[in-house]
């Protein structure tokens, strides 16, 4: 398996040499060992723990995958062209990879198993929640939301005594607002389709990450949240640069 370090060297040497971006790692201790996160852009991570790797909707046009390490699991959150990538999936895939996708993407990838919202499975080691991940104030037209309820999830993850919620595209739903015990929260703000500064602040502010990384945020300026959260001690909002 790749290091976080020779993995963000083959990651930029995939993109070619006139590409500077790069994306980086962050390591996040955990008491069932130490967690690393790499942000591969857009709504796409990866996670490496014990040995283990984590997908989260890869997709082609932000990385070469078949230079990434394979999954034990990968999450899809929702059936958009920018989630669910047939061809970056199977470029992860190995024998014995879980796959674990929502209601929308029924049938649509061979041998994944449908969460259904506000479900728990245990999938290649790992404990899988699925969240509700939805749209209630942008809409696409009347009655048509970006993102129906009951389509998408958010998945929560624990490792030892951390729980990890990546939310995929959502508001600041009733859900997301009740959830407890979130040690690290990925929330996007890709506007139109999902949170506006704001929504994630007040997110936020009811269910207390102690990590905060804005994710999948476009062009929304991150650090329009990092103003609004400045007075919260307690959560630390960390901006990472997303292709």
């Amino acid at each position: 398996m790749l290091g976080p370090d020779l993995l963000l060297l083959a990651l930029l040497t995939t993109t070619g040499s006139r590409d500077p971006f790069a994306p980086r790692a962050d390591t996040i201790p955990t008491s069932a060992g130490d967690l690393v996160v790499t942000f591969i852009g857009h709504g796409t991570l990866m996670l490496q723990q014990g040995g283990r790797v984590i997908h989260v909707d890869p997709w082609s046009r932000l990385a070469d995958y078949s230079q990434l390490p394979k999954a034990d699991l990968v999450l899809i959150t929702h059936e958009h062209g920018d989630h669910l990538d047939p061809a970056a999936i199977a470029a992860v895939r190995k024998d014995g990879t879980r796959i674990v996708v929502s209601h929308s993407c029924a049938g649509k990838v061979e041998g994944a198993e449908v969460l259904e919202n506000g479900a728990t499975r245990e999938e290649a080691g790992f404990r899988v929640e699925a969240v509700p991940a939805y749209n209630i104030v942008h809409v696409r037209g009347p009655g048509q939301p970006y993102h129906p309820k009951g389509n998408g999830n958010g998945y929560i993850l624990t490792f030892g005594d951390t729980r990890v919620y990546i939310a995929g595209d959502t508001e600041d739903t009733p859900e997301m607002k009740a959830l407890k015990g979130i040690a690290v929260a990925f929330l996007p703000m890709n506007l139109p389709y999902t949170m506006t500064p704001e929504m994630v602040a007040d997110a936020a502010r009811a269910f207390r990450p102690r990590i905060l990384y804005p994710y999948h945020y476009g062009e929304t300026d991150p650090q329009a949240l990092v103003r609004l959260l400045a007075g919260e001690k307690d959560i630390a909002v960390r901006v990472r640069e997303l292709r």
